[in-house]
């Protein structure tokens, strides 16, 4: 039996396909989207499964950057519908008892007190099961639904995420574990000395509290973030407690993860109290040629539109206003919002400026070929799955379904016992909570004030 074993997510979005756009066109994809039913079964198949844990990506804004227009996002469903993520994480809690729920909230649209709130009740209503997904928003079109005429600058974005975290984490860590009493005989509910307020004047908020949530069984949600690059990979060093990736090979892989781990280690946290995990697509069949089949069919699904939509959207730039070869300028690349998309994509191309026809051929941009893919027989998936988790590139993987809920269907049908076979994924969940089950630890309040409190004044110094 190994020691170490994978942590297993799933890639969901609150809409109406997955990570993929064209996987509402697959024939095997249910289309009940709308209803609790279609997220319910997919918890079901996961926690049968046994991922570790749910979690929905999520943008605040239709994709219509694109030819400054969304009639073509609406006519092929390119991930048009979006929901609110935590009450279909809700949904999903209550037809399972183990499984974790994750959902993504912005730190640029919303205010800390309220996110606090949301995922400290979503943690209590779970039972010690929630995460929270923190992102710092993409485009103008997330900034006009919250009347804001453009989305803020990069770094400012995340000067403001820093700030937004210490004010959570203050509130999360002002009850103490013990407050509450529930004494009827004596009238007392809870003890003032163990309930604070938090009293924050920053740059950006104020919020004076006190906090209105008792503690849950995990302590406070895990923190998700997928920063990989420069400011981002920094926030995720000093926050993350599962990071998402995105490699475009195993080598790519080894090289981020170790650097990744070195940023956590340097904010002065635990590595191995980080998970991180890459996005990526399996294709499973009986046998090789079956396999292949499927991915063939997948390939054969997207749109042109697709990519050049989604792209738009993540680039906060409209690549119809751009000849399809003509390189970019570096004034255009140091406006695009996704600073390290595209640096990924300048990384792959081989090219200091490339081009419109660039970005959609190495991003792949609305293709299973964005993320890696894992394709084979249950043996051959395992084997290259084992090859990254073993080799230094990953703690575990983030699946992105090709197509709902079929692809963690096969994933669980025919991997996980080959997986569990070979020591590397767990028979049974380990407790109760999504901490325990990852393997983290559970955070005391003093030490969430500790944290917020460390970050506040390493912030204050840089200021």
């Amino acid at each position: 039996m190994a020691d170490r074993q994978m942590t297993m997510i799933a890639f969901l979005q609150a809409q109406n396909c997955s990570n993929l756009p064209a996987s509402w066109r697959h024939p095997a994809s249910a289309t009940d989207f709308t209803a609790p039913e279609y997220f319910q079964r997919i918890a079901r198949v996961l926690e049968d499964g046994r991922y570790h844990m749910a979690f929905f990506d999520d943008r605040l804004a239709m994709p219509d950057i694109f030819s400054n227009d969304f009639r073509a996002t609406v006519e092929n469903g390119v991930r048009a519908v979006k929901m609110e993520p935590t009450a279909i994480a809700l949904a999903m809690a209550l037809a399972t008892t183990k499984l974790g729920l994750g959902a993504t909230y912005s730190t640029t649209y919303y205010e800390p007190f309220h996110v606090a709130r949301v995922f400290a009740t979503l943690d209590l209503m779970t039972k010690g099961r929630a995460a929270w997904n923190i992102v710092t928003s993409l485009n103008n079109s997330e900034a006009l639904n919250f009347g804001r005429t453009e989305h803020l600058e990069h770094d400012l974005r995340y000067d403001r995420a820093d700030e937004f975290m210490e004010v959570v984490m203050g509130h999360w860590g002002s009850w103490d574990d013990d407050a509450l009493i529930l004494d009827k005989a004596s009238g007392r509910f809870a003890d003032g000395d163990k309930v604070r307020r938090l009293d924050h004047r920053g740059k950006f908020f104020e919020s004076r509290g006190p906090f209105t949530v008792p503690r849950s069984a995990q302590g406070h949600p895990v923190l998700l973030q997928a920063g990989q690059s420069g400011r981002g990979r920094s926030f995720a060093g000093r926050w993350g407690e599962v990071v998402f990736v995105v490699y475009p090979s195993l080598a790519a892989g080894q090289k981020q993860y170790a650097e990744l781990k070195a940023a956590v280690a340097a904010e002065g946290r635990n590595p191995d109290h980080v998970k991180v995990a890459p996005a990526c697509y399996i294709v499973v069949g009986e046998t090789e040629q079956m396999a292949a089949d499927k991915k063939g069919f997948l390939d054969a699904l997207p749109k042109p539109i697709d990519g050049l939509t989604l792209l738009s959207e993540v680039l906060n730039f409209d690549l119809a206003s751009m000849p399809y070869d003509q390189p970019m300028s570096d004034e255009v690349l140091a406006s695009l919002s996704w600073q390290g998309f595209r640096d990924r994509v300048i990384s792959l191309s081989g090219k200091k400026n490339p081009s419109v026809a660039d970005f959609v051929h190495f991003s792949g941009r609305g293709t299973i070929k964005e993320h890696h893919a894992f394709v084979g027989t249950p043996q051959s998936v395992a084997d290259q799955m084992e090859e990254w988790f073993t080799g230094g590139a990953c703690d575990g993987f983030v699946q992105a379904a090709t197509h709902m809920p079929g692809a963690y269907e096969d994933f669980a049908r025919l991997v996980v016992p080959e997986l569990q076979r070979r020591g590397l994924f767990q028979k049974d969940y380990a407790g109760s909570t999504l901490r325990e089950n990852l393997g983290l630890p559970r955070p005391s309040a003093a030490q969430c004030r500790d944290q917020a409190r460390a970050a506040a004044a390493a912030r204050q110094a840089a200021e």
